[in-house]
């Protein structure tokens, strides 16, 4: 009687793993596998047209200065010599640095010797003068901070990495403004108490990612020790980050993976799947889905936000995954997100087409620079 009990159990043991099994595959199903996108000489060439078509673009444009008087008035050209194109000072920015990322990536591109040119004009010693005396004035010394201060960083160290005559000469005319930018981060960050967690702009987060790169390229020991110490103050602690909220409306940051992807930059690989596991433990699961940001409408100037998301999100992915086999899964759902949005940045409504370039760009070589 016993055997047969026994017997029983195990079969209902089978029974029961079974149809947990299949519950948790239908509940579950692994995500399709996506076609992996690829930045190649064809994409590069269309993507350089967006950074060309708004540079030189003066109006419209969004200032973001504070005016201490009458004498403050001034044309975006005048203020902003270097970077006064693309509708606001960091678009104009990244706008340069889609440049140099693209002419190093592919030295045959379409017209380099005129675009070279073009960056030497806007990346002149006089031009970046005018623009440090701006950050130095009275009432604009925390302008674009933290946002247009890490892409002035992210472009400084593509120069750095770039083989070129042109690059030493265009980072040597670049550099009162990199040193000031950098020393900038110094200072400010140990007065910042909280850290901001939004999708947009003055994310803490991605501002500290960038000026991390570029202090690693340069070997700013200044700089990196100053990042470290406050994004552990901030972050290290954090747990359970909360995905299901994301994105807002207009976000094109991701709070919790570009935090993430900060802290990938700055722990020790097993301290980083440690503190990755009680912040985004959901991540791990190679069944992990995330929806892309849908767009509805690519001509309004917020909405078209969250083809930036996308992108963003795959960089981050892609970063986490970097190295870390168990997290590979994450490449699929990047390569999703770039995917869905790629096709609508070439030929854009100017909303999105003065920035969302830079993004793609950022995004595509996030893919190429995987190593597992």
């Amino acid at each position: 009687m016993d055997k047969y009990f026994i017997i029983l159990l195990t079969v209902l043991s089978i029974s029961c793993n079974t149809s947990k099994e299949k519950k948790d595959t239908i509940e579950n199903p692994k995500p399709d596998i996506v076609e992996t996108p690829v930045l190649n000489l064809k994409q590069a060439n269309h993507l350089a047209q967006l950074p060309l078509h708004c540079i030189d673009t003066e109006y419209p444009n969004r200032l973001g200065q504070t005016l201490g008087s009458d004498d403050d008035l001034k044309s975006p050209k005048t203020l902003h010599p270097a970077f006064y194109g693309c509708f606001d000072w960091h678009s104009s920015v990244h706008g340069h640095w889609s440049l140099v990322r693209l002419l190093k990536l592919f030295p045959e591109l379409d017209n380099s010797e005129a675009i070279k040119k073009r960056l030497l004009k806007s990346i002149s010693k006089e031009n970046i003068e005018t623009e440090v005396a701006f950050f130095d004035g009275e009432h604009n010394k925390s302008f674009e901070r933290t946002y247009g201060w890490a892409w002035l960083l992210k472009l400084a160290e593509e120069l750095h990495t770039w083989d070129s005559p042109v690059a030493r000469e265009l980072e040597e005319n670049l550099q009162p403004l990199t040193d000031l930018i950098s020393d900038k981060y110094i200072e400010f960050l140990p007065k910042l108490n909280y850290p901001l967690r939004v999708g947009t702009h003055p994310n803490t987060a991605f501002g500290l990612s960038f000026a991390y790169d570029y202090a690693e390229s340069v070997h700013n020991d200044s700089l990196k020790l100053a990042i470290k110490e406050r994004a552990n103050y901030f972050f290290l602690n954090d747990t359970d980050c909360p995905m299901s909220w994301e994105p807002s409306g207009s976000d094109f940051l991701s709070p919790c993976l570009e935090e993430a992807a900060l802290m990938k930059r700055l722990l020790p690989k097993d301290k980083f799947k440690i503190w990755l596991d009680t912040f985004l433990p959901q991540l791990k699961n190679p069944n992990y889905k995330l929806d892309v940001g849908l767009v509805s409408d690519r001509t309004d100037g917020q909405l078209v936000h969250l083809d930036g998301v996308n992108f963003s999100r795959a960089w981050c992915l892609n970063k986490i995954a970097e190295g870390l086999p168990e997290y590979k899964h994450l490449k699929n759902i990047a390569n999703q997100h770039i995917n869905y949005s790629l096709p609508s940045i070439v030929g854009d409504s100017y909303e999105g087409g003065h920035w969302l370039g830079s993004f793609a760009i950022y995004a595509l070589s996030s893919v190429a620079n995987l190593s597992t």
